[in-house]
């Protein structure tokens, strides 16, 4: 893998104490991103999606690369928050703030999450993206063993 990189602006100077974006292990695929808040955030199970500030933008200036905001699995399993997109995507041609849409999962009137201001709430993997060029056919040229089979046709097993 070559050596790619990504300019970083912090945007909100408390960053410097929490500790900026970085990977937590030496084999991790993923930088954590912290909740850029000013007080506790209450986030009530099954309400709408809270719109989360993470304190910065990228610039990763690479057409065949981009970035996917997750959420972090131990807040995922343990207390139900996940993206209220499911995954985001960060084009490498996007440099302003990078903003997370944080849901709670759980039941209507199960337990809140409540987010920290610093708090690692999210994380962000960047990957690489292929652009094919397509051309238009009317019938592809090699069947295939499945065809057009999808939605459960290849067994249960």
């Amino acid at each position: 893998m070559t050596d790619l990189a990504v300019e970083l602006k912090v945007l909100d100077p408390r960053l410097h104490g929490w500790g900026l974006p970085r990977y937590q292990s030496a084999m991790a695929a993923a930088i954590d991103l912290h909740a850029c808040i000013d007080a506790p955030l209450t986030i009530a199970a099954g309400a709408a999606p809270t719109l989360i500030s993470t304190g910065i933008a990228v610039h990763m200036a690479e057409p065949g690369m981009a970035a996917l905001v997750l959420p972090r699995s131990g807040l995922g399993h343990r207390k139900g928050l996940v993206l209220g997109n499911l995954v985001g995507l960060i084009d490498p041609d996007y440099t302003g703030p990078v903003m997370v849409s944080a849901w709670n999962r759980g039941a209507p009137g199960s337990e809140p999450v409540i987010l920290e201001p610093g708090e690692r709430f999210a994380q962000m993997v960047f990957v690489p993206i292929l652009r094919p060029r397509f051309a238009v056919v009317e019938e592809f040229s090699l069947p295939t063993e499945r065809g057009a089979g999808g939605f459960g046709s290849t067994g249960t097993t």
